[in-house]
């Protein structure tokens, strides 16, 4: 990584960014990080989300404040159409997750944007999902993120999405799986 000149660039304050790297590097055990959410049935096909607490750096933080969101389904999927559908959030996690890298990694490396767009797409067949095709699988057969990014040297801008790509949360999970418990209290 290369420090850059001002301690703000794309938004980014890359003195804390520089910090955080060091004091991680420093101390592993402050790397481990949980993040949660709680969720609510509503009403029909609507829920509502939470996320407001979360542990990290070997402590229980909070976010400035806690963050709610619908979700429900498309009236043409049963639901009432209040708020984006899950699958859509998913979208949302994953365009969100990479443009956030790519302000910080162009910070990191000196490199100006002046604008970052993405449009995702998803495509579902929901014969999986509604039971009608067991050779059909029941979330996502592909996703396609398109970004348009403004700013400096174009060969800089494109490897600075490939390196946000390369360290993305998100697409870490989509593409590589991770396990996932569930536990019913059926109480």
């Amino acid at each position: 990584m290369t420090i850059t000149d001002g301690p703000i660039r794309n938004g980014v304050d890359t003195a804390t960014l520089f910090a955080t790297v060091d004091a991680v590097r420093a101390a592993p055990e402050a790397a481990a990080f949980r993040f949660r959410a709680t969720n609510e049935w509503v009403n029909g096909t609507n829920s509502r989300t939470t996320v407001h607490g979360f542990f990290g750096t070997g402590q229980e933080l909070t976010h400035i404040e806690p963050y709610t969101y619908e979700a429900d389904h498309p009236q043409v999927l049963v639901g009432a159409d209040r708020a984006a559908s899950p699958p859509e959030f998913l979208l949302h996690a994953l365009a969100g997750c990479i443009t956030a890298g790519i302000a910080n990694v162009a910070a990191a490396r000196g490199v100006h944007l002046e604008s970052v767009t993405s449009t995702v797409e998803g495509d579902i067949d929901l014969r999986g999902v509604l039971g009608l095709d067991e050779d059909v699988r029941n979330g996502y057969q592909r996703i396609r993120i398109a970004f348009k990014v403004r700013g400096d040297d174009p060969a800089a801008l494109a490897a600075v999405v490939e390196q946000s790509r390369k360290r993305s949360t998100v697409f870490d999970v989509l593409t590589n799986g991770v396990p996932i418990d569930v536990t019913v209290d059926a109480g």
